[in-house]
């Protein structure tokens, strides 16, 4: 079951934390999540799953940035959020979609005990400029039923900026 965005405020502080929290970013069945001002790309043409790829940063400068086609551009959310006893999902606005801009790859769904900002896999289909600080996505959220192991994993736990995949590190255990 999806929680209404009343249910989002009455656990925020306790089962739900979302810092900052705007009561005007507040729907009726999740709440809007802004864009950073950075973004990772990608240096090598092609990437690999068995080890880390260079990368470099890009700032969005106040009067936006064009993102460009064919490029997979990774940033994150402003607001830090943590999920105890919940399913966090991630999903792009309808407003952001009809614009032809995709906030993540495959990586939407989250893990009970996920603590940390959201990584978005942003890709376009044409040209658009983007700016920091937009309402880019939303986050809801499912209740959980059954007993459950939290979210421990060491790659994107707590993570303090925008993360480029960690996979290799599965090849190395």
């Amino acid at each position: 079951m999806i929680l209404s965005g009343k249910e989002i405020l009455q656990r925020l502080g306790k089962e739900i934390l979302i810092e900052p929290f705007n009561p005007k970013q507040l729907n009726p069945n999740s709440y809007n999540l802004r864009l950073h001002n950075e973004l990772l790309v990608y240096d090598e043409p092609v990437l690999d799953m068995k080890k880390p790829n260079r990368f470099h940063s890009i700032t969005i400068p106040e009067e936006g940035l064009v993102l460009e086609t064919g490029k997979l551009y990774l940033g994150r959310t402003i607001e830090y959020t943590r999920t105890e006893n919940c399913v966090p999902m991630l999903e792009g606005r309808s407003s952001v979609g009809r614009l032809g801009l995709f906030i993540h790859v495959t990586a939407g769904f989250g893990d009970v005990g996920f603590a940390g900002y959201w990584t978005l896999e942003i890709f376009c289909v044409q040209p658009i400029r983007i700016y920091a600080g937009v309402e880019i996505c939303q986050i809801y959220y499912h209740t959980l039923e059954g007993e459950f192991e939290k979210y421990n994993s060491g790659k994107y736990q707590n993570n303090q900026s925008v993360q480029p995949s960690l996979l290799y590190k599965d090849f190395e255990i």
